[in-house]
């Protein structure tokens, strides 16, 4: 009689996690029509109904098709239609175009992700160590993927005239507006930075290496609607000296004057969200600014922008499974900190740090090692997940990138300043 070997921990737990993962994201698309799901707003955001696809398509291609035997595809064409940006896995459908694809249905693509799931669940007491691997990069893909979900979902919206919400308003419970900006200071010193084992890790984050700090001194809160309002309100988006070259260009060429998704309406800035349109709260976190924006916002309030490094070294010590994030679906929005300084959740934080390889930094072998490495170029890192963000996705090795203009995503700034 075959006896099964004592499973590890997280190789045990893992059935239920991917259920859950997967879960989550069908929860996340419940409010919307299949015209909702097919539609692509913009070049850098995708539907709702090929997020959900393309996402069973990496389980499929990457566990079933390469380690079950006599697997057979779902269908032959879901390959061209979902992958993203694999090169090693053949043509594919262009990303500007993916609101072409009307069909499949978002029923056929809720079946395919059924047929998906019941393979790999079948399929998961025998796999290999290599693919316990890949199911569980499988999950932390999704799980970035119901983040896209969540962002690309609200700019949709946001090209609706209506203006329509998703999900209604939670319950606005007054606070007070948070006191000045405290500071947390950093020793000149040498510090251990990225990953350093013991947990899953996107390759980006490793190795583990030195790096050196100078006095400096990180804000210990982000920066608010009411103080963004503020720098608006003294020039902010008028005045170039603030500015980088290109974000003024950029500026200038878009006729920015406001973070994304705010409007002035009887002299009350408003913000769009999942729950509709509503005057912002200006003690929440700003959100929805650019790099560009970022760098701008601190060279006004005589600041900078932390380097991802001064960021890690002062985030370790707190718990990255706390703050405002993502557990369910339902309205997604950054809340006001309610004690003590928070480095995780609400909103990702630029930093002033490009988003470039470790010393002895190395792709992982085979397609998977497009994931990250071929994207170390023109972008700037985020830290500190938001509240869009899964809970128990981030760390404080975790590194977020977006190219200096984008902000669709829940960014906001955080400010540092030299000691």
């Amino acid at each position: 009689m075959r006896t099964t070997p004592r499973l590890a921990p997280a190789v045990s737990e893992l059935p239920q996690r991917f259920a859950k993962v997967r879960a989550l994201s069908e929860a996340l698309v419940a409010p919307l029509s299949d015209a909702d799901a097919t539609v692509q707003s913009m070049e850098d955001a995708s539907p709702a109904k090929w997020h959900l696809a393309h996402t069973s398509w990496f389980f499929e291609t990457f566990i079933l098709r390469d380690f079950v035997g006599g697997y057979l595809l779902h269908d032959e064409r879901f390959p061209f239609l979902f992958n993203s940006y694999y090169e090693g896995e053949g043509q594919r459908h262009s990303r500007a175009r993916r609101g072409m694809v009307t069909r499949p249905s978002l029923a056929e693509v809720m079946a395919y992700r059924a047929h998906v799931d019941a393979a790999i669940l079948a399929a998961l007491p025998d796999l290999p160590a290599a693919a316990i691997e890949l199911m569980t990069l499988g999950c932390h893909h999704e799980e970035q993927h119901q983040e896209l979900l969540i962002t690309d979902m609200l700019h949709l919206m946001s090209e609706n005239p209506i203006e329509p919400a998703i999900w209604p308003a939670r319950r606005k419970i007054p606070v007070e507006m948070p006191g000045p900006i405290g500071w947390i200071q950093g020793d000149a010193e040498v510090t251990e930075i990225g990953h350093g084992g013991g947990g899953f890790a996107f390759d980006c984050e490793e190795p583990r290496h030195a790096a050196l700090l100078s006095p400096h001194a990180i804000a210990d809160r982000t920066i608010t609607n009411g103080e963004w309002a503020a720098f608006i309100a003294d020039g902010g988006y008028a005045e170039p000296r603030h500015w980088l070259s290109d974000g003024w260009a950029w500026v200038k060429a878009q006729g920015i004057a406001a973070p994304l998704y705010w409007d002035r309406q009887n002299d009350v800035w408003t913000r769009l969200g999942l729950d509709g349109r509503r005057p912002i709260d200006p003690a929440a976190p700003v959100t929805h600014v650019s790099f560009y924006e970022a760098d701008a916002y601190a060279s006004w309030a005589g600041a900078r922008l932390p380097t991802e490094f001064e960021w890690e070294a002062a985030a370790a010590a707190h718990d990255p499974n706390g703050g405002n994030q993502l557990d369910k679906a339902g309205p997604v929005e950054p809340r006001p900190a309610s004690e003590g300084p928070a480095f995780f959740g609400d909103v990702w934080e630029w930093t002033g740090s490009a988003y470039r390889p470790y010393p002895s930094f190395r792709p992982a072998a085979g397609a998977v090692g497009e994931y990250n490495g071929k994207f170390m170029s023109g972008q700037f890192v985020l830290r500190g997940g938001s509240c869009a963000t899964p809970r128990g996705h981030v760390r404080a090795s975790y590194r977020n990138f977006f190219y200096p203009h984008q902000r669709w995503q829940f960014t906001g700034v955080r400010l540092a300043k030299d000691v």
